[in-house]
């Protein structure tokens, strides 16, 4: 019988980080994978192959809309589908066989099927009919998240579909329906519009990216709008019926009403994802669950069984890659007797659609929920040098500062390469910094992220650009 130190269930980036960490610290390791391949839904059928076909779809429009206004001609973009898959399959091949030899050189041990928690101590890992027992001094679970269901409409992966089967549709769609205004909803549906799909989506509440900053979610809206986009807000659909031709989908308002009918030849679900801990024998073991179905944790992420912990999306909090990845390094270093720790107030979030959307800390709703008093600096890219010449000015920067001790609270940003400029403001929000801070940090000229220091210091109402 194999004996570890650990044993982490699941390679999601929660997973497989845990476990690098883990053998870094001088543990031996064991990770077990259900699957086929590494890297869980993120680089499986998730964050990465959405990555590679937005990117894909977004150079595709831009041939077609962009280049000629900047001098560059070429003739009218043709769509080879099955070429893209390549280019979306090549990216996942690379980043799994990244994990793969990240496993190696750490000389982590890779189990191949089903883990089930026997007790403490002690997984059975389950495949092709056969199991085996590995005993370990502790367990991590780090199992992920499953898309959630719709009561009444079968997912078949083909005419109906998750995101997983929106990533691989072989034809694009005359028209996708898109059930849910979160970010995967509106990531795949930008890519699927750009391609030439006509999209509506239908939103249970009365807005859309639920739990983001509302200004930021308006302003989006209409971006979304002018590509192309048609929302029905504050509507659930209650019904799909299929037939050769169309699927035909029955849409009420949420507060009650008329039902009306939408023809569309996909439909996408995307109402968000739950907890995976099928098989596990969470409950058989003594691990604790709550009403959500989430596995309880305490500050160290322990759960109710000695010796056995859990991370990432199969607990509370963001779902989101890298809050899993900060956890199972956090995770690795408190079982190896160290201090491990996640600043859940300072964990940024991207919606990777054009623009993007990106977001760290506290919305305005949120402060005034919890009757913080705040002052706020904007600044929009219509006065950015580098947005001008470039001709992306959509969007802006929003800073949230505390009124009394001028410390950071928020920063919202809508615009162009928003995912990779969050990151000032991430850093200097877990330093406890200032919107002065920001605001006296020089910035190098002409970039995009000089918008951020505007709009630092349009929260002291002196704005130099506009």
């Amino acid at each position: 019988m194999a004996t570890y130190d650990l044993v982490v269930i699941g390679t999601g980036p929660g997973g497989y980080v845990c476990a690098v960490r883990a053998a870094q610290l001088g543990m031996k390791v064991a990770v077990v994978e259900k699957n086929a391949t590494l890297g869980g839904t993120c680089l499986n059928v998730g964050c990465m192959p959405s990555k590679a076909l937005l990117h894909a779809s977004e150079m595709f429009e831009e041939a077609a809309h962009s280049f000629a206004k900047m001098g560059v001609s070429v003739s009218a973009p043709k769509l080879e589908l099955p070429a893209m898959m390549n280019f979306k399959q090549q990216g996942i091949d690379g980043n799994v066989k990244g994990v793969e030899f990240l496993m190696k050189k750490n000389k982590i041990d890779v189990l191949k099927g089903t883990g089930k928690i026997l007790g403490t101590g002690k997984v059975e890992v389950s495949a092709d009919g056969k199991s085996q027992l590995v005993e370990t001094k502790n367990i991590v679970i780090a199992t992920g998240s499953d898309i959630a269901r719709l009561k009444g409409i079968e997912i078949d992966e083909k005419r109906i579909v998750s995101s997983t089967g929106a990533l691989s549709l072989d034809k694009v769609p005359g028209k996708l329906l898109i059930v849910g205004a979160g970010v995967i909803g509106l990531e795949l549906g930008s890519v699927w519009q750009r391609l030439g799909a006509e999209v509506i989506v239908v939103e249970f509440l009365d807005r859309i990216l639920p739990g983001m900053d509302g200004e930021i979610a308006k302003q989006f809206q209409r971006i979304l709008e002018k590509q192309g986009f048609a929302f029905k807000l504050g509507s659930k659909v209650t019904g799909v019926e299929a037939n050769s031709k169309a699927l035909l989908a029955k849409v009420e308002p949420a507060a009650g009403g008329a039902a009306e009918t939408l023809e569309a030849d996909v439909i996408l679900v995307c109402i968000g994802r739950v907890p995976y801990t099928d098989g596990l024998g969470l409950k058989e073991a003594g691990v604790a669950l709550d009403n959500r179905g989430r596995v309880q944790i305490d500050p160290h992420f322990a759960t109710s069984l000695k010796g056995v912990y859990a991370i990432g999306d199969v607990v509370a909090g963001p779902m989101l890659a890298h809050k899993a990845e900060d956890e199972g390094v956090a995770v690795a270093e408190i079982i190896a007797g160290q201090a491990g720790h996640v600043n859940y107030d300072v964990i940024p979030g991207v919606v990777y659609t054009t623009p993007e959307v990106s977001c760290v800390g506290k919305t305005e709703e949120e402060l005034k929920q919890d009757g913080v008093a705040y002052t706020v600096g904007k600044f929009p890219f219509t006065a950015n040098g580098r947005s001008k010449v470039n001709q992306t000015t959509d969007g802006f920067v929003k800073v949230l500062a505390d009124a009394k001790t001028d410390r950071v609270l928020g920063v919202h940003i809508i615009g162009r390469e928003a995912g990779e400029m969050i990151h000032e403001a991430a850093v200097l929000m877990e330093f406890g910094g200032s919107a002065e801070d920001l605001a006296r940090t020089c910035h190098a000229h002409p970039t995009r992220s000089e918008a951020i220091k505007e709009a630092a210091l349009a929260v002291g109402k002196r704005a130099i650009h506009m």
